[in-house]
């Protein structure tokens, strides 16, 4: 039997798996009961599996023959979102939401372990299975690398579920697809006073709203138009009352891109916008700026392999524009060759029509068996090509 063939008996499974997990999320670096249930799963199959990285799970399926290995990814975190929508299966979670899909991908991943399975004595080589925590705060990742998951790994394999692209087209297209994900906070000190004899202050929130105006320009002005990037302040926390002169503000913000010449530059520059724009003020400023996740390039020979994949299970292939959402699967990808595939699940007429991270998300269900064959069907190419 063929991949999707075998897929098919399981269509069900990946449906139930994903509201079970879609009920009950978890925060990052807290998915014990996750975990749990995923090695439950992993014990009917007789997979053997350890857990890793604190709330993280490393498995193996072996081939009858020796040959190469494969990592299959997937993360398994959810947000802090309450959720909106009325479904059966609604979080009972308060205030927490697989918003993101990531339910999709933990049942998507263990029915891939039930099709490669059946198919093991067919394969040369070993199939890795991470089930990878806290992707939402960039630090899984590199928590299950340090834990040594890529060890002896010759390639790696994620998939993420998209809302914007229609259920039934997947897009595994060669390059950057998503950006680097970079957070900063700025401290602007000034001197306190009576609203009423601003003279006698130093305005912190003149201060914080001039930075926040000028670091605007670093798009605009500094960079080459040729090269998308984007410096956005999320929050800006300044002030007390009408009539007191704030002595101190906080700005928290991101930056995005897709090369990283321009990323290596954003520290210093916003460095220099903040401090010389406080001191025009008469202010002070401090910038703590954090790497956290790296541009997402997928390998070009890993899409061609996936491509032929793709045809074998009849999902249709479809090119999209750069995203400037990050995503730590970067950090294998900047290990061993790879790629990550976007699985459509956009279906306006099932209500699947939220961007990911908005309280209404959800997904046609369809989409499973496209994700659950794929992975399988990629393992299986990459391992016996």
């Amino acid at each position: 039997m063929s991949i999707i063939e075998i897929s098919n008996k399981f269509k069900q499974n990946v449906i139930d798996l994903r509201r079970e997990f879609h009920k009950y999320p978890e925060a990052s670096l807290y998915e014990y009961n996750t975990i749990e249930r995923i090695g439950r799963e992993l014990d009917k199959l007789g997979v053997p599996y350890k857990k890793v990285a604190g709330t993280g799970i490393i498995a193996e399926i072996k081939g009858s023959n020796p040959g190469k290995t494969i990592a299959l990814r997937a993360d398994i975190d959810a947000l802090s979102v309450k959720e909106l929508t009325d479904c059966e299966y609604k979080s009972q979670n308060e205030g927490f939401m697989h918003a993101c899909g990531h339910d999709c991908h933990i049942s998507m991943l263990l029915v891939a372990a039930m099709i490669l399975s059946e198919v093991k004595n067919e394969l040369n080589g070993t199939i890795r299975l991470l089930f990878q925590p806290a992707e939402e705060i960039a630090a899984g990742a590199k928590r299950m690398i340090e834990a040594g998951v890529l060890d002896g790994v010759d390639g790696v394999f994620g998939i993420h579920v998209w809302s914007d692209i229609e259920q039934g087209f997947v897009c595994i297209q060669e390059g950057p697809l998503m950006a680097s994900a970079d957070l900063f906070t700025i401290n602007v000190r000034g001197k306190g006073g009576h609203g009423s004899a601003p003279h006698q202050g130093v305005d912190a929130v003149v201060a914080s709203s001039a930075i926040v105006m000028n670091l605007q320009s670093i798009v605009s002005r500094e960079l080459s138009p040729l090269e998308p990037a984007v410096v956005s302040i999320g929050s800006l926390n300044v002030g007390s009352r009408f009539n007191v002169i704030a002595s101190e503000g906080i700005l928290n913000g991101t930056t995005r891109s897709f090369n990283q010449n321009v990323r290596s530059k954003f520290p210093e520059i916003i460095k220099r916008i903040a401090q010389d724009t406080a001191s025009a003020y008469r202010a002070e400023a401090e910038v703590t700026y954090t790497f956290a996740t790296p541009v997402v390039i997928n390998d070009a020979n890993c899409s061609k392999i996936a491509e032929k994949s793709l045809a074998k299970i009849g999902a249709k292939s479809i090119v999209i524009e750069k995203i400037t959402g990050g995503e730590d699967f970067a950090e294998y990808l900047n290990r061993v060759p790879g790629i990550i595939a976007l699985v459509g699940v956009r279906n306006e007429a099932k209500g699947a029509c939220y961007p990911q991270h908005h309280p209404m998300y959800t997904v046609d269900e369809d989409a499973l068996e496209i994700g659950a064959a794929l992975y399988a069907q990629y393992a299986v190419d990459f391992l016996n090509s």
